[in-house]
């Protein structure tokens, strides 16, 4: 059987913000990972159309699509074009899950939900000439999956073709995030065994990883057996996590033992009744502050991520933003417009409120206002998020933030990564083009080296708590 499998690129492609670096990190890992649940016998072809041009005039027998919102009618347009050629045609991902009965015009199969479970059975159904309409994930585990087809991916055409996922979803509830619609009538937050973790992780060469799991802190149990499992593997890795995490025990200790380097961290607002908003409860009550400074003395790097538009924010959150983040060297911010994805919690609310003014999913794509604000107009938002990217990446900004760290080497990575990332982008696009951007990894391994402090005690986050505030950082911000 002929097998193409696409994920098609996002809207972001066409627009005046497109940065090829941005979308050529990361091969698909999700693709990847269902393919080897197809037969040895069958002819695959995995294409990720942000770092490759799609063969449209092939003859696949079964097409597998990935959609994400901003690349939903891309996807429904190759999706329509292979149906017509005689394809078998199967969508699947975060947005099928939210919307299925637009996703199913477009589709012979849709699959709800992760597909560990539910692909297997439908390559049964299919060999059997019986498959359905629909499969929805219900058992989730992710005991015995077989390892991923690293094979399909292209590795020369990523910075970071060692990406791995040890766990799916997350143990929190964000109003914002997708995770809750797309885990919905299962678990939402599991793990591979410790072991098969490992496994998967000695199977990629080099040093360099990057987790892109959405909470690699989440199972404290899992996360500290994989962290001893990794020590004397001399590998380097990025993550995400929470500021509760960070902040609780010792598990961001054994992290940074075990190599890791860079951590991104979901600050989203400083505001309390933000987070209740946005029902992120687990950023109440903590200390940014502690948090950050516990990062910095292990070396550790920080993605910080913010989100404008919540209820709260006034025309001054952008400015206290920049200078907070700046003032604690953040290394590197990713800004967002607050989006109500379909699925979500957060556009069930503004839907009932009549607040959702676009349905447009183009739109959805962090940058674009798409419901009606409240203590900002639409303009003022999107100018005050406009400006804060550019007043963080300024120069004078990078420069500042990196000479806030107290160790030279800690400066001199914060200033190589955050100007790095933001003001080549021509180098960039010229190393993307001549298909040698796998060849600047040996410069982010580099880059990501140990920096080594001076180690201070740090309280345990119950010992955070402030009865006079509910985010005790809040006081720090600049006036």
């Amino acid at each position: 059987m002929k097998v193409k499998m696409i994920l098609p690129a996002l809207t972001e492609a066409e627009s005046p913000f497109w940065r090829p670096i941005k979308y050529s990190l990361f091969p698909p890992l999700g693709l990847a990972t269902l393919a080897a649940y197809l037969s040895p016998d069958d002819e695959v072809d995995l294409q990720d159309q942000h770092v490759e041009t799609l063969d449209l005039e092939d003859d696949p027998d079964l097409v597998i699509i990935q959609v994400y919102i901003t690349n939903a009618y891309r996807a429904y347009a190759i999706a329509d074009h292979y149906r017509a050629r005689g394809a078998y045609v199967i969508l699947g991902g975060l947005h099928v899950t939210s919307l299925p009965d637009e996703a199913m015009q477009h589709a012979d199969t849709i699959f709800l939900g992760p597909g560990e479970e539910t692909f297997p059975a439908f390559l049964s159904d299919l060999r059997n000439a019986r498959p359905r309409k629909i499969y929805q994930s219900g058992a989730r585990t992710l005991v015995d999956i077989p390892p991923i087809r690293s094979d399909l991916i292209k590795r020369h055409l990523y910075l970071v073709p060692n990406s791995i996922v040890v766990s799916r979803g997350c143990p929190h509830h964000c109003n914002f995030c997708y995770k809750d619609a797309f885990f919905e009538g299962g678990k939402g937050f599991y793990t591979q065994a410790v072991d098969d973790a490992l496994a998967e992780i000695d199977r990629l060469p080099g040093r360099h990883l990057y987790f892109l799991d959405d909470h690699l802190l989440g199972n404290a149990k899992f996360s500290s057996a994989l962290f001893d499992g990794m020590k004397g593997m001399n590998r380097v890795f990025q993550g995400a996590s929470t500021v509760d995490a960070v902040l609780r025990g010792d598990l961001i200790e054994k992290a940074a033992e075990a190599g890791l380097r860079s951590l991104f961290v979901g600050f989203e607002t400083f505001s309390p009744a933000n987070l209740r908003q946005g029902n992120k409860k687990q950023n109440l009550h903590q200390d940014y502050v502690n948090a950050v400074n516990r990062l910095h003395s292990l070396g550790i790097m920080i993605n910080g991520s913010f989100v404008f538009g919540l209820d709260e924010d006034d025309k001054d959150v952008f400015k206290r933003t920049v200078d907070w983040a700046t003032q604690h060297s953040i290394t590197t911010s990713t800004f967002h417009v607050l989006t109500p994805y379909p699925g979500t919690a957060l556009f069930k609310d503004m839907e009932r409120q009549g607040r959702i003014i676009t349905r447009n999913w183009d739109l959805y794509d962090t940058r674009n206002v798409v419901y009606k604000t409240m203590n900002l107009s639409a303009d003022e938002l999107k100018a005050g998020y406009l400006w804060a990217y550019k007043e963080f990446y300024s120069w004078s900004n990078i420069f500042k933030s990196s000479w806030n760290h107290e160790s030279h080497q800690h400066k001199l990575k914060h200033l190589l990564y955050a100007g790095g990332w933001k003001k080549f982008e021509p180098l960039w696009n010229l190393v993307i083009k001549t298909k040698r951007l796998n060849g600047m990894l040996p410069l982010l391994e580099s880059i990501l080296s140990k920096v080594k402090y001076r180690q201070q005690p740090f309280a345990d986050q119950t010992e955070l708590r402030s009865a006079s505030t509910d985010i005790v950082s809040i006081h720090t911000l600049p006036s």
